[in-house]
């Protein structure tokens, strides 16, 4: 009897098992046959999104690339010509084809596959909007957060795209001046005068002083004596001018004659000349210390004096020497009946007090 009781129960409890898991994988064969087109179709779909927008994305990163590389090539053969050293800097146009390059590609990037990951999330019937929201804010706490890698990396992007300045060019960006090394997005690197680097934030700088474009002036004052004829000063000036003009490389260094613009000082002992040139950018030192040096030798074969500061003075015939001027003034005490030779004798002790 203790057998057949589990034995009796064992076969129904059983058959209810395989019942239910029957009923189960027909409901869930059930529902995988009513929904398998549309799990089929968001696949498909999801699947072509991603394929259009790598697609998309490598044909336009291929097509700037290629844009970048034409410019590259067309400015190394400009440079090779008898403008390039004068209107193009290769290095300079190159970092800024990359710069801008680098920037169109990312941002192409983050459109493509943003809007594509948002397109397969619209697919999935994901709810965008409270991902939206969260999005927005997690970039105003961001944007707040890191606002001066922002408005340094904005700022780069604007300096680029206006070209306001670029490698070789020497600036003075305020907070640092020099030549310009490296050009980035975020950071400009100078070379000082003295060699130093200096590392400047793009937005950082407020305002930019580019000497290296349009053209520079070369200013030289000119001290010569009062008494020189200034016609004949002139015409020694326009001589040099002239020679100089027609000289390398000084002919494509002056970008316009030089001038005599007058007398910007006439004092008891000197009289300022002062002169003026157009130049090319950067060059405007080099032509000034070539011009004065020319001027010199100039002036030295025609005679005329160059002053510099105040004048010698003029040396005078030294004085006949005075016999008494080694004697010094007799002294009050030299006399024993000065009232000075009195006064310092010794007071005698009277005869009464000696006893």
């Amino acid at each position: 009897m203790s057998w057949s009781a589990p034995l009796a129960a064992g076969p129904s409890s059983d058959s209810v098992t395989l019942d239910e898991a029957a009923d189960r994988a027909n409901n869930a064969a059930s529902w995988v046959q009513e929904n398998w087109a549309t799990w089929l179709g968001t696949g498909l779909r999801i699947v072509l999104i991603l394929v259009i927008a790598l697609v998309l994305r490598h044909v336009i990163r291929r097509a700037l690339t290629k844009l970048i590389d034409r410019m590259n090539r067309s400015v190394q053969a400009v440079e090779g010509s008898a403008l390039g050293g004068l209107l193009v800097n290769a290095e300079r146009r190159r970092q800024r084809s990359e710069a801008i390059g680098s920037v169109l590609r990312s941002v192409t990037s983050f459109l493509i596959l943003g809007t594509a990951a948002l397109m397969m999330l619209g697919a999935l019937n994901i709810n965008l909007a409270p991902l939206l929201a969260s999005a927005g804010v997690a970039g105003v706490a961001l944007g707040f957060g890191a606002r001066n890698l922002v408005t340094d990396f904005l700022s780069g992007v604007f300096m680029i795209l206006e070209d306001q300045y670029g490698v070789g060019d020497t600036i003075d960006a305020g907070v640092a001046s020099g030549e310009v090394i490296e050009v980035g997005l975020r950071v400009t690197k100078l070379r000082g005068d003295n060699g130093e680097i200096w590392y400047v934030r793009n937005g950082e700088v407020k305002r930019i002083g580019n000497l290296s474009q349009g053209w520079a002036t070369a200013g030289v004052d000119v001290m010569v004596r009062p008494t020189e004829d200034l016609e004949n000063v002139r015409t020694v000036i326009a001589g040099v001018a002239e020679k100089m003009a027609k000289d390398d490389p000084w002919n494509e260094r002056l970008w316009g004659p030089v001038e005599v613009l007058g007398l910007d000082a006439v004092l008891l002992d000197s009289m300022t000349v002062r002169l003026s040139a157009k130049t090319m950018p950067g060059q405007a030192l080099g032509v000034e210390r070539e011009l004065r040096w020319r001027i010199k030798r100039a002036f030295d074969e025609a005679g005329i004096q160059i002053v510099g500061g105040l004048l010698p003075a003029a040396e005078t015939p030294a004085a006949t020497a005075d016999p008494a001027a080694g004697v010094s003034a007799p002294s009050a005490l030299a006399s024993p009946t000065s009232p000075q030779s009195l006064a310092a004798a010794p007071i005698t002790q009277p005869a009464n007090l000696a006893k």
